[in-house]
């Protein structure tokens, strides 16, 4: 494989949170040969809604289309009284259709989720764990990262200045890439 490309899904739509914020750091810390894409333009997909599938309205399409050109597909969501945000589990209804078929069916996935709570948002990641799993994306359980609480962790710093979460990033894109990769092979 030339080139992995790894999407990544923020579920939060503000532009300075801490959740993009990790997503440009697993930008910053893929090796050579890997292309981690941030998507952009989750907040102008409407709901899902079945009457709307076929065709598909650009927005989601555009997503749909993203994730299928993926290598694999990495999720980072903060929690929203105590679970996934609106926006990222619109994000995996689309993606998961046609009902089998989906953009995310048997891809590699994985879920960093943060938090100001000392638990890092652990019932978001395990939800979205959940919806992929059903959804059928190959999804990298044993990857899955928790960082809380994101102030002390972090402070006034980006999380790719922090050397043991951006290490931790690091961890889970090389895992997405390998499984990636032998899914490719597979």
């Amino acid at each position: 494989m030339s080139e992995t490309r790894v999407l990544v899904l923020v579920g939060s739509l503000r532009q300075a949170s801490v959740n993009r914020q990790i997503a440009e750091a697993a930008a910053t810390v893929s090796g050579d040969g890997v292309n981690v894409e941030i998507f952009g333009g989750l907040g102008d997909i409407p709901f899902y809604n079945e009457d709307l599938e076929a065709p598909a309205p650009a927005t989601a399409q555009a997503l749909r289309d993203a994730v299928e050109q993926a290598d694999a597909v990495l999720f980072v969501t903060p929690e929203y009284n105590g679970t996934i945000p609106a926006v990222l589990k619109n994000a995996i209804d689309w993606i998961s259709r046609p009902y089998g078929a989906g953009a995310i069916k048997g891809k590699a996935s994985a879920v960093i989720s943060s938090s100001i709570s000392p638990y890092g948002a652990k019932w978001a990641a395990a939800d979205v764990v959940r919806s992929l799993g059903v959804a059928g994306a190959s999804v990298l359980e044993e990857s899955t990262l928790s960082l809380g609480p994101v102030g002390q962790l972090f402070g006034e710093q980006h999380p790719r200045e922090v050397a043991d979460v951006r290490d931790q990033i690091g961890a889970v894109v090389d895992a997405l890439v390998s499984a990636a990769g032998e899914l490719l092979a597979a």
